[in-house]
């Protein structure tokens, strides 16, 4: 602190409370301080209580900033500066113990030299000032270095000329860490009030630092976390296509027709899911990008189907996953029954669309072919097919209605809700 003394009466008054000395103001008075500066002013900042008013202050303003900073060296360099400053001094450090070297290490401060900073070192024997101060835990005060007869003065603070000292262990969860210590090489006294401020101020630092270690363990953990997920997902459609493959090579194997065809359905159901699953991997996100999994299908569909033509058109619509195994496995379902119904061996075009229609998507696959025969009716639960019924049951997993619509060949419909990326 400074030199400056409030005469002892008044430190007593001031600080313990009413008394003779003491005017007290109506609880009505509008001349009452509001904030920390404006009690500062009204006390005057040169006087005892407005140097403690403004290290409260300071502590309060610093729990705002460790509060708010994720980067720990700005961290450690905005604790030296300010509490340098709630110290009216220019010099402060910030040491770490390092267990191999033993050592007290420079890691943040203000008022060094060049080369200070992450270089010099300090020994962590009780013999300093700071390493008594890490070895007990206990504060240090050191208000006559030049006749100190408990500790050493190191080489560092001979050097820019420190007379007197104050330091405070910083702990964290984890056991001690370091010491804050406040220099100057003014005359004066470094009082147990100054303990206080510096003490509360290393609190806030550990807390800060455990928070920060916190936040990066748990980064970490979920980094790890979205690294299994996507081996997960990634193993999933290996099997999936290895499983696909197996049906397929049975399908080519049987002689039954109704057999083979009922195989590749199923081969073909299967790499819709395992695309899916591809692409869940590949986004990382929790969803899917309705575009990519539409143009992502449509091509795999292309290589099974070569009698068709497939053309892919769709919105930027994003889908929570477990929309998109969904609408993938209806993609192939719908594409699959235009190819094997709407055209003969010549083939012919078939176009996938998604819409985005206000909250609602709105997914068509139309082909140009023959068309729907007489009397067909999605709604006829007892004359659907296996087909129409597999559709009938993912849009209903979607929360949606699907419906035929008038076009040159077949048109299939189906509208579900879009699910935003919080629901």
């Amino acid at each position: 602190m400074t030199d400056d003394r409030t005469p002892v009466a008044a430190q007593t008054a001031l600080l313990d409370g009413p008394s003779d000395d003491v005017v007290e103001t109506p609880d009505c008075a509008t001349n009452e301080p509001t904030s920390f500066t404006a009690a500062i002013e009204q006390v005057g900042a040169g006087s005892l209580l407005g140097y403690r008013l403004q290290q409260q202050a300071i502590l309060s303003d610093f729990g705002l900033f460790a509060l708010q900073c994720r980067d720990n060296e700005a961290l450690l360099a905005k604790a030296a500066e300010m509490a340098a400053d709630g110290m009216r001094t220019g010099l402060c450090k910030v040491l770490e113990y390092r267990p191999e070297q033993h050592d007290l290490l420079f890691r943040a401060g203000v008022g060094w030299r060049a080369g200070v900073i992450g270089v010099v070192s300090l020994a962590a024997d009780d013999k300093s000032p700071a390493g008594f101060a890490f070895q007990n835990g206990t504060p240090v005060i050191s208000n006559h270095l030049e006749g100190e007869d408990r500790f050493r003065t190191p080489q560092i603070m001979v050097e820019h000329g420190v007379r007197r000292a104050i330091n405070v262990l910083i702990s964290t969860t984890a056991g001690s860490w370091g010491v804050l210590e406040v220099d100057s090489p003014s005359a004066g006294q470094f009082e147990a009030a100054d303990i206080a401020f510096l003490q509360g101020f290393a609190n806030l630092l550990g807390v800060a630092m455990d928070r920060q270690d916190y936040e990066r363990r748990l980064a970490e953990a979920l980094d790890y976390q979205k690294v299994l997920v996507r081996e997960a997902s990634h193993r999933v459609k290996n099997s999936l296509t290895m499983l696909s493959s197996i049906l397929h090579l049975q399908s080519r194997g049987n002689p039954l027709p109704e057999v083979s065809s009922a195989l590749n359905e199923a081969s073909g159901h299967i790499i819709a899911i395992a695309r899916t699953h591809d692409q869940l991997w590949r986004q990382d996100t929790g969803r899917i990008e309705l575009p990519a999994l539409a143009e992502d299908l449509c091509a795999s569909l292309s290589g099974q189907l070569p009698n068709v033509r497939i053309e892919c058109e769709a919105d930027a619509v994003s889908l929570h996953a477990d929309q998109a195994v969904a609408v993938g496995l209806l993609i192939t379902e719908l594409v699959t029954n235009a190819a094997k119904h709407a055209y003969d061996d010549a083939g012919g075009r078939v176009l996938v669309s998604a819409r985005a229609e206000g909250d609602s998507v709105v997914m068509t696959v139309c082909d140009f072919g023959k068309g729907l025969p007489p009397g067909f009716d999605l709604n006829n639960r007892s004359s659907a097919s296996l087909g129409v019924q597999l559709i009938r049951t993912l849009a209903r997993s979607l929360d949606g209605v699907v419906e035929v619509r008038p076009g040159e060949g077949a048109c299939i419909a189906v509208t579900f809700p879009a699910r935003p990326a919080d629901g």
